[in-house]
């Protein structure tokens, strides 16, 4: 069979069949991720309007995971071990927990705002935080690692304040969101309630916002000094397809002076 049509028959059985299945059957040398190590004929599709070669059939990571672990192994001193960093992590995704928990770099808290029905979605150990009404004390942080949360927040500004409050002077925060690099301005609209009608406003049922270019804006309004940073520009298009990045993912660094 053609190895692009067995990905995608394999992405078809994927809820059938295990992981490691799928990691053994797609394995080869074309793309490579480095949240896992792992190395396949290409990562699978994903998403709801399918997007090739976005997740991972060993871990599950997705484009943004691996750039973002690409850039703070290559662009901070967060794995250098000079000093051990105290790390938020907001709605702990699985990829980044297994790196972060019990290793002695970090002072690590994995933190999500606990819902009705909350059972096994984030892993051992998070802890039920508020990222509107955080309970730790000020400058408590070295590090916040916030990934495609603020779109589910109503008052997203008190949580970047809360954010800056919580972080030590000289720490940084990536606090990351879905672009819309053709809207300037962000567009929410609170009277919308049913998931139907924000799926279609926003894109996403659960999404109360559509971030547009003046997300910067917002961030600088919560006390933050940002660097907006176009991180896959620096990579051919041939690295983009091996890493599995998405082109034109901007990371915000948000530091507190």
């Amino acid at each position: 069979m053609n190895p692009l049509r067995k990905v995608f028959a394999l992405q078809f059985l994927r809820k059938y069949l295990p992981p490691a299945d799928i990691a053994v059957a797609v394995k080869g040398s074309n793309v490579y991720c480095n949240c896992c190590g792992g190395s396949f004929i290409t990562f699978l599709p994903f998403g709801l309007i399918k997007r090739a070669n976005a997740s991972c059939p060993s871990c599950g990571s997705l484009e943004r995971h691996r750039l973002h672990w690409h850039f703070m192994a290559n662009k901070t001193d967060l794995l250098k071990g000079n000093r051990k960093s105290r790390i938020l992590h907001v709605a702990p995704e699985a990829v980044f927990y297994k790196k972060f928990n019990g290793n002695h770099l970090f002072d690590y808290v994995p933190c999500a705002k606990f819902g009705e029905g909350f059972t096994d979605e984030y892993p051992t150990g998070t802890i039920n935080v508020d990222i509107t009404n955080i309970q730790f004390e000020p400058n408590s942080f070295d590090v916040i690692y916030c990934s495609h949360v603020l779109e589910h927040v109503p008052d997203d500004l008190k949580a970047m304040q809360e954010f800056y409050r919580v972080l030590k002077p000289g720490g940084w925060a990536m606090l990351q969101v879905p672009l819309d690099k053709n809207r300037m301005k962000t567009y929410e609209d609170f009277s919308i309630v049913d998931p139907k009608e924000r799926e279609k406003a926003f894109g996403q049922y659960d999404h109360v916002r559509v971030y547009g270019l003046d997300y910067i804006d917002r961030l600088k309004l919560a006390g933050f000094t940002v660097n907006q940073i176009n991180y896959t520009s620096e990579f051919s298009e041939n690295e983009l397809f091996y890493n599995g990045f998405q082109q034109g993912e901007d990371i915000f660094i948000c530091t507190k002076q």
